[in-house]
């Protein structure tokens, strides 16, 4: 995305997905709904890593699409009752998320490096760093890896897990 260009929304579908993405779709259903013909990069790991134009990234579980993590800055916007969750201060979005659990009954949970998830949502906030800043980027996790310790602790899953020990391994 450019300078110049709009930045995309995309509606939260909390279980179901993100924009036009659904959790269970395979890379080729992905590849069709964001209306390319293919990732951008393909990452090898074990969650099948495929990294898109306009920052976007999803992860797949036995093929199927599991994790949609979107850039800070490029990848498309996230609204949640009209506020953007995506390339804000990380202590605004933080307390916007807080006030809309107080408000709706959702569930909180902390990972062990602070960031915040709304577990009804599927919704974990995460921030990264762009300059001298960090900005908030959310990302969009299936139920099942979120109710996940393994899983959830090692979101996005850019790069190798940090233990050896998978769930599949055992």
């Amino acid at each position: 995305m450019s300078a110049g260009e709009e930045r995309v929304c995309w509606e939260l579908l909390p279980e179901v997905g993100l924009g036009p993405l659904r959790f269970g779709m395979g890379p080729v259903e992905v590849a069709g709904a964001l209306q390319v013909s293919g990732p951008h990069e393909r990452v090898g790991s074990p969650y099948g890593q495929e990294d898109f134009a306009d920052g976007v990234k999803v992860f797949y579980d036995a093929g199927r699409l599991a994790c949609v993590a979107l850039d800070a800055v490029t990848g498309p916007q996230v609204l949640l009752e009209g506020f953007a969750l995506a390339g804000g201060d990380p202590e605004q979005v933080q307390q916007f998320l807080l006030d809309y659990a107080a408000e709706h009954g959702s569930c909180l949970l902390y990972t062990p490096d602070g960031s915040l998830s709304l577990t009804d949502l599927g919704l974990l906030l995460r921030s990264q760093k762009v300059g001298d800043v960090w900005l908030s980027r959310p990302i969009l996790v299936m139920e099942q890896w979120l109710e996940s310790e393994y899983y959830r602790d090692r979101l996005p899953l850019e790069g190798p897990p940090t233990t050896a020990e998978s769930p599949r391994s055992s």
